[in-house]
């Protein structure tokens, strides 16, 4: 059951979300015609400022409410509530966040807001915008395009491990929430208190996007686009103020900085913490960051010498940007896009397709299952194939130095079969739309995965707008899913765990 002290909570993230829209409200105003309302800048000034004083209102009036009925009663947190919290607190910041969008002068239906307001806070970046039945991304006041850009800001570390930090200051302590939140098959705490771990970790999150402002500004970009561009960037999230996407800038500089950018944003928050911190350079140390690094080197060249080999490039340098940088975005689920890799030959879709399960590094802002995870899988086969040749022998898993305990492979294995299970089955619903099996299969792959961009229909150059309704509705849970690591939502599904 729904208690008192969970809404408490989480009237407080739907007021922060409110506050939030204000900044956006600003780059309406500072491009608006003074008190002419039909000026589409002026217009979604008022309509951001509108959205941002309903969410505020109903932050303080839920607070209200909840703080009188819940007065006498303790306000300890158990790690049920953080599962509650994370899952219903996700979902009413969506709503709340789909408002500019339904309000604005280019008015989306409230289904296609809710989905640009879910694949926007999930980091996910498919889009309803660009298709002939809604409108151009171009077509958006500056104001909603900052607050489209910044959703994905806000969900790329998570506005839940934000609030974290504010938490001791009621009396409750957070590690519930950052334990439901925090990607991965161990929630890494890098201090002992979960508050310092929040804020050192919005601290690096906050200086990467100024760092990577500056440096798109310094090579050509106005600073509202590389401001929005760093927001999705770090996030690994896709959103761009272009129908183009990054394309749209025909600069070969910017294409690499924003890969570089790609690669950090998906690599663990810890070794970037060590590194900026204490001075360590463990990156190279750590076996899943390894991997990483070479999966992205091995698909890339994969990928050159089949679109020179097989496809329409003839051997450039451009081929080989193209293929790093669609690599880079896959396996990190950002999903920019320079080329329309819909086009590549057969081997390279065929790699397109598995890295969007494949995703970045555990402790990162990426989608999909973790490399880690994959990691432990193979190991797990492995341990069961010396098992075989040997009964009698003694073995253990390890990541690392580390030896892998029994409940994280339990979950892990677990967390993997659900995942696979979930992707068949909602192809399967997919393709009761008509779409052909690619298309199924991407849109599932690519919902679940939180990437953005898919294969057939929902290409690169595509739009999720042509989607049905309901077909959009499924792919916003599939994206709810991804985001919080499945067991976070689907254990609300639980008998059990309302019995508890």
């Amino acid at each position: 059951m729904l208690k008192a002290k969970n809404l408490n909570i989480i009237s407080f993230l739907i007021f922060f979300l409110g506050l939030s829209m204000l900044p956006s409200s600003l780059w309406s105003l500072s491009s608006a015609s003074f008190f002419n309302y039909s000026d589409r800048n002026f217009f979604d000034f008022m309509a951001i400022i509108k959205s941002s004083s309903i969410t505020c209102v109903s932050g303080i009036l839920l607070y209200l409410i909840t703080r009188f009925l819940g007065k006498n009663k303790k306000n300890d947190l158990k790690e049920k509530d953080g599962f509650i919290i994370v899952t219903i607190g996700w979902l009413l910041c969506v709503l709340f966040s789909s408002l500019p969008y339904y309000f604005s002068s280019t008015p989306l239906s409230f289904t296609n807001s809710f989905f640009e307001s879910m694949s926007g806070l999930t980091t996910t970046g498919a889009t309803v915008l660009g298709d002939s039945s809604t409108f151009q991304i171009e077509e958006l006041s500056i104001g909603i395009l900052f607050w489209r850009s910044f959703t994905q800001f806000i969900g790329g570390m998570g506005i839940i491990v934000f609030s974290i930090a504010i938490l001791p200051i009621l009396g409750i302590g957070g590690v519930q929430l950052f334990r439901a939140e925090v990607a991965g098959p161990v929630a890494e705490k890098i201090t002992p208190r979960v508050k310092q771990t929040a804020k050192l970790l919005w601290g690096i999150y906050v200086g990467l996007v100024l760092f990577q402002t500056l440096i798109l500004k310094f090579e050509g970009m106005t600073l509202f686009d590389s401001l929005c561009h760093s927001f999705t960037t770090i996030a690994t999230a896709g959103f761009s103020t272009k129908n183009a996407s990054i394309a749209a800038f025909n600069s070969t500089t910017i294409e690499l900085t924003i890969i570089i950018f790609m690669i950090i944003a998906a690599t663990n928050f810890s070794l970037h913490y060590l590194f900026l911190a204490k001075g360590k350079f463990d990156y190279f140390k750590d076996e899943e960051f390894k991997i990483y690094f070479y999966i992205i080197i091995f698909i890339s060249l994969t990928l050159f010498l089949d679109i020179n080999l097989n496809g329409s490039y003839n051997w450039s340098l451009n081929s080989m940007k193209d293929a790093i940088f669609t690599t880079t975005s896959l396996v990190t689920t950002t999903g920019f896009s320079t080329a329309d890799f819909e086009s590549f030959p057969s081997l390279s879709k065929m790699c397109i397709f598995f890295l969007f399960f494949l995703g970045g590094t555990a402790g990162s802002t990426t989608g999909a299952i973790k490399i880690i995870r994959t990691m432990l899988i193979f190991k797990y086969l492995s341990y069961e194939l010396k098992k075989l040749i040997h009964p009698q022998g003694v073995y253990s898993i390890k990541i690392g130095k580390s030896v892998v305990s029994d409940e994280v492979l339990k979950n892990t294995l677990g967390f993997y079969l659900f995942y696979i299970f979930i992707f068949v089955g909602t192809a399967i619903i997919f393709s009761f739309f008509e779409f052909d099996m690619i298309t199924s299969l991407s849109i599932a792959a690519s919902s679940i995965g939180n990437i953005g961009p898919g294969l057939g229909d929902i290409g690169p150059t595509d739009s999720w707008g042509h989607l049905p309704p309901l077909a959009k509705w499924m792919s916003t849970f599939c994206m709810l899913l991804g985001r919080l690591e499945i067991f976070t939502v689907m254990i609300l599904f639980s008998k059990t765990f309302w019995r508890a």
